[in-house]
């Protein structure tokens, strides 16, 4: 099966590359996950697209990067991260988020490929009791959620769409590396308490992509590692994990955060995996599972450093 990853340099755009050629991630799950079979040698034929090589808001480049690979299959992992500067480079964040996604889907309609699309747990508000659905009405409330809704928007409707939220891996900027580095040198630290969500691994992740590339899924998944916690009980998790002092983790609330951040952020963005459950789909490991295999690649790699 030929397959177009876009953002494939990215923090999960690399595990999925890995995933999709066979390779088990760095601190990945030794087994299959989502109920699917180990890669086989040759079972996917990858291009792999990063930023550097296209500007997705680039109708054109897109139109011809798109052609000249000829997939069956689109993964559209690129986008603008930045969930705070997107506040104040509005029109930045759309054109990669929402046309950007619109020209990838325009040219993978264009090649009778199907699309995987990416999003994310910030097309909520955050004020639901309960865990979201796929079929919650959404409600962003900050311009990246907005953004990435846009992106949803643009689908076509046998379009995959995976919603992913609070994504931690090997390679990147992200909590787990830095609460596993600040560990190490013994620095105290200070988290949130009032926001809840559900971390999602990007070594699970990938492998779960895998299975949606192969299933082809219309409609929107929500695809994380299970079980909730909040960035206060992530970081102690990991911190401990790491061998370091859990009460060195304070937990403050969002509101005490210094300087406050642009964007607002969702008190709860647990996301429920209801489609994978009705479609008969095991579901990722538990977070704790996925953190501690994501800690100790971190620290064997500190100790190689030193």
């Amino acid at each position: 099966m030929r397959v177009l990853v876009t953002g494939a340099s990215g923090q999960l755009g690399t595990d999925v590359v890995d995933a999709l050629e066979g390779r088990i991630p760095i601190g990945g799950a030794a087994t299959a996950l989502l109920g699917g079979s180990q890669v086989a040698p040759g079972e996917f034929e990858v291009t792999s697209i990063t930023h550097a090589d296209l500007a997705v808001e680039d109708q054109g480049a897109v139109g011809r990067a798109v052609a000249a690979a000829e997939p069956e299959v689109v993964v559209h992992l690129a986008a603008y991260t930045a969930v705070d500067r997107a506040e104040t480079e509005r029109e930045l964040a759309w054109s990669v988020n929402a046309t950007g996604t619109s020209n990838v889907a325009a040219a993978a309609i264009a090649a009778g490929a199907h699309l995987v699309y990416v999003s994310t747990d910030y097309v909520f508000d955050g004020t639901k009791r309960s865990a979201y659905l796929e079929t919650d009405r959404t409600g962003p409330r900050s311009v990246y959620g907005e953004t990435k809704l846009g992106g949803e928007r643009a689908c076509p409707p046998d379009a995959t769409i995976a919603r992913v939220s609070w994504v931690a891996g090997f390679h990147g900027r992200n909590i787990v590396r830095l609460a596993v580095d600040r560990a190490l040198r013994g620095e105290p630290m200070r988290f949130v308490d009032d926001q809840r969500g559900c971390p999602s691994f990007a070594a699970d992740l990938a492998a779960g992509l895998v299975t949606l590339v192969r299933a082809r899924l219309a409609g929107i998944v929500h695809l994380t590692n299970a079980g909730s916690t909040t960035w206060f009980e992530l970081v102690r998790a990991v911190v401990v994990a790491a061998g370091g002092d859990p009460e060195s983790v304070s937990a403050i609330t969002t509101s005490q955060l210094d300087p406050q951040p642009l964007a607002p952020r969702p008190e709860n963005s647990v996301l429920q995996p209801g489609r994978l459950l009705a479609d008969g789909y095991d579901l990722l490991p538990a977070w704790e599972d996925a953190m501690h295999r994501l800690v100790a690649a971190f620290v064997e790699g500190s100790l190689r450093d030193d």
